[in-house]
């Protein structure tokens, strides 16, 4: 009896060690605190608003692929983290990084995006109401939604998916990322920016991982 008591706890805690790098993902809301403290608008707040932002329509049907955002993209790296741990290590890495220089972009350069008033009562624009509420218009540039779900897309091609789920993967980043724009959360610069800055940050972890390999060849080699 004591035997078997002993192989399930050996089993439990097998699985617990295995599942235990999940927990890095709370690294996400924890920087995300940083992001409440630096959205009040303090300072001087530029405006990145361009005429071709300004015939945007305001669609508020959008608002259902922005709210997704949040539990896409921490399905998404559970499942990363199931398929391949090196996709999700190295894409985790590029997130929090990601998320870092966002908030020192912030905190040097806070801007703003002018949002459109609201005079119908429909569930979806009370969406709107409720993202506008909770969201100040600060901490634009670069999109943290835009940053996130372009890190997911380039991480989901380095993942053995199926054709169909690497579409569906496909059409919900982009779903959120447009989204940002339908519902005027974010100009068009500040997906630009948060596209460039994910390349960025994707080259730069390719190239630190390519030194430290080539570094340990070097080494392995004076050994000999």
């Amino acid at each position: 009896m004591d035997a078997i008591k002993t192989d399930a706890n050996n089993y439990v805690k097998s699985k617990l060690a295995t599942y235990f790098p999940l927990l890095w993902l709370l690294a996400i809301p924890f920087l995300n605190v940083f992001y409440g403290l630096l959205n009040n608008g303090s300072g001087d707040v530029g405006n990145l608003m361009t005429d071709l932002d300004n015939r945007i329509p305001f669609v508020p049907v959008f608002i259902i692929p922005y709210l997704i955002w949040y539990p896409f993209i921490f399905g998404m790296f559970i499942v990363f983290f199931l398929k391949d741990r090196a996709v999700y290590y190295r894409s985790l890495i590029v997130l929090c990084a990601g998320l870092i220089s966002c908030y020192l972009i912030y905190a040097a350069y806070p801007t703003t995006v002018p949002r459109p008033l609201m005079n119908d009562d429909g569930w979806l624009t009370g969406l709107v109401k409720f993202v506008y509420a909770t969201d100040k218009p600060f901490n634009c540039f670069p999109s943290i939604h835009v940053l996130t779900s372009y890190i997911v897309l380039k991480a989901s091609y380095r993942c053995s998916f199926e054709r169909i789920a690497r579409t569906a993967i496909f059409i919900a980043a982009w779903s959120i990322i447009i989204s940002t724009l339908f519902v005027k959360q974010h100009a068009l610069l500040d997906v630009a920016g948060a596209v460039l800055l994910t390349e960025a940050l994707v080259l730069a972890v390719k190239l630190i991982r390519f030194e430290n390999r080539k570094t340990s060849k070097e080494a392995r080699a004076h050994e000999l």
